[in-house]
């Protein structure tokens, strides 16, 4: 029997929680090494794991990977969510990328000021309401499935509903506009891997807060 994949990072979201989404999509259980002490990321540096100096690290198939983009796009392949051809995959791949950028604009406040925040978090949902949610409502009706791409669950499915729920914990309303994305989120969240993630006790990370965001600098002497 195959090993759980295992995820070494902060106990947090930022550029792992799009990992873990994926994984849970899929149905794989995996296990975590939660980054508390600088001695921790030193051992993973000494031990030549760490490729850039940079976590999210994942351990699979007997690999330590790194760079967020790579491991996704290899979890997504391994398991089945990525498409059944190249013309299906670069699909994915642009509306993936464009949900990433949306979500790092919210990762990329960690450690701004409250009052930065507030403002940071109005442009990020205007900038959602205006540029990308439009783009997506127009996907959906445009191809006139219930997914993405083709007519099968993908790594973009995944995102886009981690992108969606993300705003709507800046904005409750956000999708008041595009009845399509409602649609869709309601259907994503309904598949059984999905609903399982999104209750309580799963391995879904909250929102970061002042604790995260001094684990970090600790960890990574910034």
């Amino acid at each position: 029997m195959a090993s759980r994949p295992k995820l070494y990072y902060f106990r947090g979201r930022g550029r792992m929680e799009s990992i873990r989404w994926l994984l849970a999509a899929a149905g794989v259980e995996f296990e975590e090494e939660f980054l508390e002490t600088r001695e921790q990321y030193e051992k993973l540096q000494k031990d030549g794991h760490l490729l850039f100096g940079q976590v999210p690290l994942v351990e699979v198939d007997g690999m330590m990977l790194t760079q967020t983009r790579a491991i996704l796009s290899y979890l997504a392949a391994k398991y089945n969510l990525y498409g059944k051809d190249e013309k299906e995959r670069v699909r994915i791949d642009m509306y993936a990328d464009g949900t990433l950028d949306l979500m790092m604009m919210i990762i990329g406040t960690l450690f701004k000021s409250p009052a930065e925040k507030e403002e940071d978090f109005a442009l990020i949902v205007t900038r959602a309401k205006t540029h990308y949610f439009p783009v997506f409502e127009k996907i959906l009706k445009d191809h006139g499935e219930d997914f993405l791409v083709g007519n099968t669950f993908s790594w973009a499915d995944v995102q886009l509903l981690e992108a969606i729920l993300m705003m709507e914990e800046l904005n409750a309303s956000v999708l008041s506009d595009f009845p399509l994305l409602k649609a869709f989120q309601k259907r994503i969240s309904n598949i059984p891997t999905i609903k399982k993630f999104l209750q309580p006790g799963s391995q879904r990370q909250p929102p970061p807060d002042s604790h995260y965001a001094e684990v970090v600098r600790h960890v990574l002497q910034f």
